[in-house]
């Protein structure tokens, strides 16, 4: 039996362990992290990333952590990931479609979690939705269109001409144009396509498209978010609507998005890096989706871009940005 001295120490200890934040981790771990560029959503995902790998009590000096972004450029991302690969980290997170697909095409034996990845299978990152048995796994961010031209409808009930700015060079986006491509016709709308290989040509895409639409649409191409305010300018300037399928969007001068919580995607994304630092094979995890959605509303930009928004929408909308 234990003395009454024991027994409060013991309680003592157990108060101890409850009140600390972070569980005890026994050594030391490697984590690298990239993003294809620098804008609002993907820096969201590596703080919710970090936040979790924190949560998990890989902080201080249990925690090897490196981040670096290739500035939009493809053959920087290769560079970055072959630099990464070279580093032997415990895992590689690999933020967005371009840098996910570097990572992958440099190791096939380094642990690498990809994030904000729209479609992993036709990025061929991993075969299909089952665990890959390889050493990638991941969390997509991808949307349902249909529920995205719903938004559309639900802000312009009469627009039928659907146009889209992307870069024809990004995996994620080219998927979303094919399938818009089939989707808009069924829901009785046209898409109107312009490309914009490079941030710089953001702009001007969008002012090709104006008088040939009745609203720009934009998916999570990163070429766009990265330049977002040049589209912001076409749309305040023609009176053409802008909704965006990134919430962060909202903010920089989009009418409306239904998306995620791209801070909570990244601490999805982590806590899938912390079970693999933990001694799962992310071959045997199989990639994830971010689910709830969110509806984002910018009551300014939505005046300026000559629409009203319907008492309906401002009711069901999780953030209204005046």
């Amino acid at each position: 039996m234990k003395s009454p001295i024991s027994k409060w120490l013991s309680l003592g200890a157990l108060t101890v362990a409850l009140a600390t934040p972070f569980a005890a981790v026994a050594e030391t771990k490697s984590v690298a992290a990239t993003a294809i560029v620098e804008h609002p959503a993907l820096d969201s995902v590596r703080d919710g990333v970090r936040a979790a790998l924190e949560e998990a009590g890989y902080t201080g000096d249990k925690l090897k952590w490196q981040y670096q972004t290739a500035q939009g450029n493809t053959a920087t991302a290769g560079q970055i990931a072959r630099k990464f690969v070279g580093d032997r980290p415990d895992v590689i997170v690999a933020i967005a479609t371009p840098s996910a697909q570097a990572v992958v095409a440099s190791t096939k034996s380094v642990p690498v979690v990809f994030a904000a990845v729209t479609d992993p299978v036709a990025a061929q990152l991993v075969r299909n939705w089952e665990p890959s048995g390889t050493n990638v796994t991941g969390v997509s961010d991808e949307l349902e269109l249909d529920r995205q031209m719903e938004l559309v409808k639900r802000v312009l009930p009469d627009a039928t001409r659907v146009g889209m700015v992307y870069n024809p060079g990004e995996a994620n986006s080219v998927v979303v144009v094919e399938r818009l491509r089939e989707l808009l016709p069924e829901m009785g709308m046209t898409l109107v396509e312009a490309a914009a290989p490079r941030t710089v040509d953001v702009g001007s895409a969008a002012r090709s498209l104006v008088g040939k639409v009745d609203v720009i649409y934009t998916n999570t191409d990163n070429n766009v978010v990265s330049a977002y305010e040049s589209l912001v300018k076409v749309g305040m300037d023609t009176k053409t609507p802008l909704i965006a399928s990134d919430t962060d969007s909202v903010k920089r001068g989009a009418i409306a998005a239904l998306g995620i919580d791209y801070y909570q995607h990244g601490v999805q994304a982590g806590k899938v890096a912390v079970r693999i630092l933990q001694g799962e094979a992310p071959g045997s995890i199989a990639p994830q989706k971010t689910g709830e959605l969110s509806l984002y509303l910018n009551r300014s930009a939505a005046a300026a871009q000559g629409v009203t928004l319907s008492q309906e929408l401002l009711d069901s909308a999780a953030e209204i940005i005046d």
